[in-house]
């Protein structure tokens, strides 16, 4: 295939989020409550864009419910309106979605195999975090 025809993955997900959106949360996650300039002054790790871009990202987010926002005289300060994990957990579903083949063991043996593959001990951690949410009664869709 061509590379000029191929689709990004963010552009088949329906987050969709590109490298500045998924920066923007991350800035705001060690630092929330920042303006449009002190959201581009903490931005790191990637060409530093302009001023309107970072205005024009951070709008995109509110509305895509990954920021807030609260009014302060003519400017906004912005904090991220969802969890680092619960956004991994939106992109994670949107992969499963888009290559599941309808069976659980599939995307449980991928999970299990990247967890394995980061360290062992992320296999405990799944492992105490599956005992833990089964202790609370929680399941799908609380």
């Amino acid at each position: 295939m061509n590379s000029s025809n191929a689709r990004s993955s963010s552009n088949i997900l329906s987050t969709n989020l590109g490298e500045l959106e998924l920066q923007v949360p991350a800035t705001l996650w060690q630092r929330p409550h920042l303006d449009a300039p002190e959201v581009r002054a903490a931005l790191s790790g990637i060409k530093v864009p302009g001023l309107s871009t970072v205005q024009s990202t951070l709008e995109r987010l509110y509305w895509k419910k990954y920021v807030d926002r609260i009014k302060h005289g003519h400017a906004y300060t912005y904090f991220s309106s969802v969890s680092r994990s619960a956004l991994l957990g939106r992109m994670l579903g949107d992969v499963i979605q888009l290559l599941h083949d309808g069976r659980m063991e599939t995307i449980l043996s991928g999970f299990m195999r990247v967890a394995a593959e980061h360290d062992e001990s992320s296999l405990d951690e799944l492992k105490t975090l599956i005992r833990s949410r089964r202790e609370r009664g929680e399941v799908a869709g609380d």
